[in-house]
């Protein structure tokens, strides 16, 4: 039961992380979408900071045995103070506290990147030691800004994708537009970070087992995703564009929709196995 609220905590705490960078990240480089991300990001925020608090407590009752509160403090505090876990999750709640107050701009960016790439210090990088830490480390932190990219501009889209008017319409088409630079980078740092992590956990081996199994499932997913963004970029995207000059827009924004819905909960997938993974070893037996 404990594993299955580990994962199921792990899962939320990386989607809210997640959305929390991508969102206001789409803002900055789509400054026509005319998206009021403020309330989200601060509700997000103060989600976050509960299941972070949720996440170390159950992380330290797993670690120390104890279950009583009275019990668990020492070691609680131990791990806060003592551990680059714990100077991970301080720095992560410091950034959410900023993002709470400040949710828009650069500010809100940069401390939601800091809060989401402090995930990596409950990864397997945390295993390793001396300059393959640190490369390490780089890896996954770059794999995460770069799903949280991916990720919030689905939503993004999404959000935008609901008002059909011909207004909202041509900045839908304009952002997606915008996003095709954005989203080269994202899918080229993915693809990267994600083989240069697994040869970090497991070297050029193939893995049996539940983790190979997994880690297979997320690599078809993973393939899935590239080929809907694919068929939102050549062919959605322009349909799109076309169907404003010919003012039949309802039928390709409703075909846009769909496609981001399902990239979506793709993408939601891959993070589920994603949380799912960290709580599982690498190595067979």
């Amino acid at each position: 039961m404990d594993e299955l609220a580990n994962i199921v905590l792990r899962f939320a705490l990386y989607v809210d992380l997640l959305l929390l960078f991508g969102l206001p990240l789409f803002g900055l480089y789509n400054v026509n979408a005319a998206l009021r991300f403020q309330p989200l990001l601060r509700g997000m925020a103060l989600v976050g900071s509960l299941l972070s608090v949720a996440g170390l407590v159950l992380m330290t009752r797993a670690m120390s045995g104890e279950t009583q509160l009275a019990a668990l403090w020492p070691h609680l505090r131990m791990m806060l103070l003592e551990t680059d876990v714990g100077l991970a999750w301080a720095l992560r709640m410091t950034a959410l506290i900023i993002v709470l107050f400040r949710p828009s701009g650069w500010i809100a960016s940069i401390a939601s990147a800091v809060a989401l790439a402090s995930l990596a210090w409950s990864g397997h990088g945390a295993m390793d030691e001396g300059a393959l830490r640190f490369w390490h480390f780089l890896s996954d932190i770059l794999h995460l800004l770069a799903a949280g990219a991916w990720l919030g501009a689905m939503l993004a889209l999404l959000l935008m994708a609901r008002l059909v008017d011909d207004t909202h319409i041509r900045r839908l088409a304009e952002a997606v537009k915008r996003f095709e630079w954005m989203g080269a980078v994202i899918v080229l740092t993915l693809t990267i970070s994600g083989v240069v992590n697994y040869l970090f956990i497991v070297g050029p081996r193939l893995l049996p087992g539940s983790y190979g199994l997994l880690l297979a499932i997320k690599v078809l997913l993973f393939m899935a995703m590239l080929m809907l963004a694919a068929l939102n970029r050549f062919h959605l995207g322009p349909l799109l564009e076309r169907s404003l000059r010919d003012g039949q827009h309802l039928i390709a924004a409703t075909a846009l929709k769909r496609s981001l819905v399902v990239e979506l909960v793709t993408a939601l997938l891959v993070v589920a196995l994603v949380a799912w993974l960290g709580t599982l070893s690498p190595e067979p037996g």
